[in-house]
Protein backbone atom coordinates (compact mmCIF):
# COMPACT_ATOMS: atom_id res chain seq x y z
CA UNK A 1 0.00 0.00 0.00
CA UNK A 2 1.06 3.28 -0.88
CA UNK A 3 2.11 6.01 1.31
CA UNK A 4 -0.91 8.31 -0.74
CA UNK A 5 -3.18 5.61 0.34
CA UNK A 6 -1.69 5.24 4.21
CA UNK A 7 -2.53 9.06 5.11
CA UNK A 8 -5.73 9.67 4.34
CA UNK A 9 -6.45 6.17 6.34
CA UNK A 10 -4.29 7.73 9.52
CA UNK A 11 -6.19 11.23 9.15
CA UNK A 12 -9.21 8.88 9.75
CA UNK A 13 -7.71 7.01 12.75
CA UNK A 14 -7.17 9.61 14.32
CA UNK A 15 -10.51 11.33 13.45
CA UNK A 16 -12.46 8.65 14.83
CA UNK A 17 -9.76 8.49 18.12
CA UNK A 18 -10.67 11.97 18.54
CA UNK A 19 -14.86 11.86 18.04
CA UNK A 20 -14.28 8.83 21.14
CA UNK A 21 -12.29 10.60 23.41
CA UNK A 22 -14.50 13.86 23.10
CA UNK A 23 -17.41 11.74 23.39
CA UNK A 24 -16.31 9.42 26.02
CA UNK A 25 -15.45 12.95 28.51
CA UNK A 26 -19.27 13.86 27.62
CA UNK A 27 -20.76 11.18 28.52
CA UNK A 28 -18.37 11.09 31.99
CA UNK A 29 -19.97 14.27 32.51
CA UNK A 30 -23.56 13.51 31.76
CA UNK A 31 -23.58 10.20 32.97
CA UNK A 32 -20.95 9.65 35.27
CA UNK A 33 -18.80 6.05 35.37
CA UNK A 34 -21.55 3.60 35.73
CA UNK A 35 -23.65 5.20 32.93
CA UNK A 36 -20.46 6.09 30.63
CA UNK A 37 -20.38 2.39 28.53
CA UNK A 38 -18.52 1.83 25.74
CA UNK A 39 -21.66 0.85 23.75
CA UNK A 40 -22.60 4.47 24.77
CA UNK A 41 -19.56 6.03 24.10
CA UNK A 42 -19.48 4.61 20.11
CA UNK A 43 -22.91 5.54 19.69
CA UNK A 44 -22.48 9.22 20.42
CA UNK A 45 -19.12 9.48 18.96
CA UNK A 46 -20.92 8.11 15.60
CA UNK A 47 -18.84 5.09 15.36
CA UNK A 48 -18.95 1.42 14.76
CA UNK A 49 -18.50 -0.95 17.92
CA UNK A 50 -15.61 -2.48 15.64
CA UNK A 51 -13.97 0.90 15.18
CA UNK A 52 -14.05 1.38 19.04
CA UNK A 53 -12.94 -1.86 20.01
CA UNK A 54 -9.94 -1.53 18.06
CA UNK A 55 -8.68 1.45 19.16
CA UNK A 56 -10.01 1.31 22.58
CA UNK A 57 -10.37 -2.91 23.65
CA UNK A 58 -11.66 -2.16 27.09
CA UNK A 59 -13.49 1.03 29.07
CA UNK A 60 -10.94 1.69 31.26
CA UNK A 61 -8.64 2.09 28.04
CA UNK A 62 -10.85 4.37 26.41
CA UNK A 63 -11.66 6.33 29.50
CA UNK A 64 -7.86 7.02 30.36
CA UNK A 65 -6.94 7.93 27.15
CA UNK A 66 -10.00 10.43 27.04
CA UNK A 67 -8.72 12.10 29.89
CA UNK A 68 -5.03 12.02 29.53
CA UNK A 69 -6.10 13.85 25.57
CA UNK A 70 -8.04 16.61 27.16
CA UNK A 71 -5.61 16.76 29.87
CA UNK A 72 -3.58 17.72 27.15
CA UNK A 73 -5.60 19.67 25.04
CA UNK A 74 -6.43 21.81 28.07
CA UNK A 75 -3.35 22.48 28.92
CA UNK A 76 -2.38 23.62 25.15
CA UNK A 77 -5.57 25.73 25.80
CA UNK A 78 -4.05 27.62 29.12
CA UNK A 79 -1.12 28.21 26.96
CA UNK A 80 -2.66 29.76 24.28
CA UNK A 81 -5.06 31.82 26.60
CA UNK A 82 -1.99 33.04 28.19
CA UNK A 83 -0.32 34.86 25.48
CA UNK A 84 -2.75 37.78 25.77
CA UNK A 85 -2.30 37.65 29.93
CA UNK A 86 -1.22 41.03 30.80
CA UNK A 87 2.56 41.14 32.20
CA UNK A 88 2.21 43.52 35.19
CA UNK A 89 0.67 43.61 38.33
CA UNK A 90 -2.60 41.65 37.01
CA UNK A 91 -0.92 38.84 35.51
CA UNK A 92 -1.02 36.95 38.75
CA UNK A 93 -4.78 37.72 39.10
CA UNK A 94 -5.64 36.68 35.72
CA UNK A 95 -3.70 33.35 35.65
CA UNK A 96 -5.89 32.51 38.76
CA UNK A 97 -8.89 33.40 37.39
CA UNK A 98 -7.57 31.49 34.22
CA UNK A 99 -6.79 27.93 36.66
CA UNK A 100 -9.80 28.37 38.60
CA UNK A 101 -12.13 28.14 35.26
CA UNK A 102 -9.83 25.25 34.85
CA UNK A 103 -11.20 23.77 37.31
CA UNK A 104 -14.83 24.23 36.89
CA UNK A 105 -15.01 22.50 33.45
CA UNK A 106 -15.77 19.20 32.13
CA UNK A 107 -12.41 18.13 32.36
CA UNK A 108 -12.65 18.28 35.96
CA UNK A 109 -15.99 17.04 36.00
CA UNK A 110 -14.86 13.90 34.18
CA UNK A 111 -11.83 13.41 36.46
CA UNK A 112 -14.05 13.49 39.55
CA UNK A 113 -16.03 10.56 38.10
CA UNK A 114 -12.95 8.81 38.12
CA UNK A 115 -11.05 9.31 41.00
CA UNK A 116 -14.59 8.40 42.69
CA UNK A 117 -15.02 5.34 40.65
CA UNK A 118 -11.35 4.31 41.18
CA UNK A 119 -11.52 4.19 44.79
CA UNK A 120 -13.43 0.70 44.63
CA UNK A 121 -12.17 -0.73 41.21
CA UNK A 122 -8.77 -1.36 41.83
CA UNK A 123 -8.11 -1.95 37.91
CA UNK A 124 -9.61 1.66 37.42
CA UNK A 125 -7.14 3.10 40.27
CA UNK A 126 -4.61 1.02 38.90
CA UNK A 127 -4.56 2.73 35.76
CA UNK A 128 -5.43 6.49 37.01
CA UNK A 129 -2.90 7.03 39.65
CA UNK A 130 0.07 7.63 37.49
CA UNK A 131 -1.50 9.16 34.85
CA UNK A 132 -2.77 11.71 37.67
CA UNK A 133 0.48 12.05 39.29
CA UNK A 134 1.74 13.16 35.72
CA UNK A 135 -1.13 15.50 35.10
CA UNK A 136 -0.49 16.87 38.11
CA UNK A 137 3.11 17.35 37.83
CA UNK A 138 2.26 18.95 34.65
CA UNK A 139 -0.46 21.57 35.83
CA UNK A 140 2.21 22.45 38.76
CA UNK A 141 5.13 22.67 36.25
CA UNK A 142 2.66 24.88 33.85
CA UNK A 143 1.36 27.26 36.58
CA UNK A 144 4.73 28.19 37.90
CA UNK A 145 5.65 29.03 34.57
CA UNK A 146 2.29 31.34 34.19
CA UNK A 147 3.26 32.47 37.34
CA UNK A 148 6.86 33.77 36.97
CA UNK A 149 7.66 32.09 40.02
CA UNK A 150 11.22 30.67 41.00
CA UNK A 151 10.98 27.69 43.36
CA UNK A 152 14.27 28.17 44.53
CA UNK A 153 12.96 30.92 46.72
CA UNK A 154 10.94 29.60 50.36
CA UNK A 155 7.50 28.64 50.33
CA UNK A 156 6.98 29.25 46.38
CA UNK A 157 6.75 25.52 45.97
CA UNK A 158 4.46 25.14 48.40
CA UNK A 159 2.53 27.76 47.95
CA UNK A 160 1.54 27.11 43.62
CA UNK A 161 0.57 23.40 45.10
CA UNK A 162 -1.66 24.72 48.01
CA UNK A 163 -3.44 27.51 44.89
CA UNK A 164 -4.07 24.22 42.70
CA UNK A 165 -5.29 22.28 45.64
CA UNK A 166 -7.74 25.38 46.57
CA UNK A 167 -9.07 25.47 42.98
CA UNK A 168 -9.73 21.48 43.18
CA UNK A 169 -11.69 21.97 46.41
CA UNK A 170 -13.22 24.72 44.74
CA UNK A 171 -13.96 23.22 42.30
CA UNK A 172 -15.57 20.41 43.80
CA UNK A 173 -17.54 22.25 45.73
CA UNK A 174 -19.42 24.42 42.34
CA UNK A 175 -20.53 20.89 41.22
CA UNK A 176 -23.87 20.73 42.34
CA UNK A 177 -24.49 24.52 42.21
CA UNK A 178 -23.33 27.58 40.92
CA UNK A 179 -20.85 28.40 44.15
CA UNK A 180 -18.98 31.48 42.09
CA UNK A 181 -20.17 34.02 44.82
CA UNK A 182 -19.15 32.49 47.42
CA UNK A 183 -15.88 32.21 45.63
CA UNK A 184 -14.36 35.17 44.45
CA UNK A 185 -13.92 36.74 47.61
CA UNK A 186 -11.72 33.47 48.71
CA UNK A 187 -9.83 33.58 45.54
CA UNK A 188 -9.33 37.67 46.09
CA UNK A 189 -7.71 36.71 49.69
CA UNK A 190 -5.49 34.32 48.04
CA UNK A 191 -4.44 35.72 45.44
CA UNK A 192 -3.46 38.72 47.90
CA UNK A 193 -1.22 36.03 49.96
CA UNK A 194 0.02 34.38 46.91
CA UNK A 195 1.30 37.70 45.71
CA UNK A 196 3.36 38.45 48.83
CA UNK A 197 5.03 34.91 48.27
CA UNK A 198 5.95 34.52 44.64
CA UNK A 199 6.50 37.76 43.90
CA UNK A 200 7.90 39.57 46.96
Amino acid sequence: MSAVTRVPQQERSRATQARLLEATVDCLVEHGWSGTTTTVVAARAGVSRGAQLHHYPTKAALVMAAVEHLAERRAEEIRAEAVALPSGPDRLDRVIDMLATAFTGSLFVAGLELWLAARTDPELRDALVPLEARVGREMHRLTVELLGADERNPGVRESVQATLDLLRGLGVANLLSDDSARRAPLLAVWKRQLAAIVNP
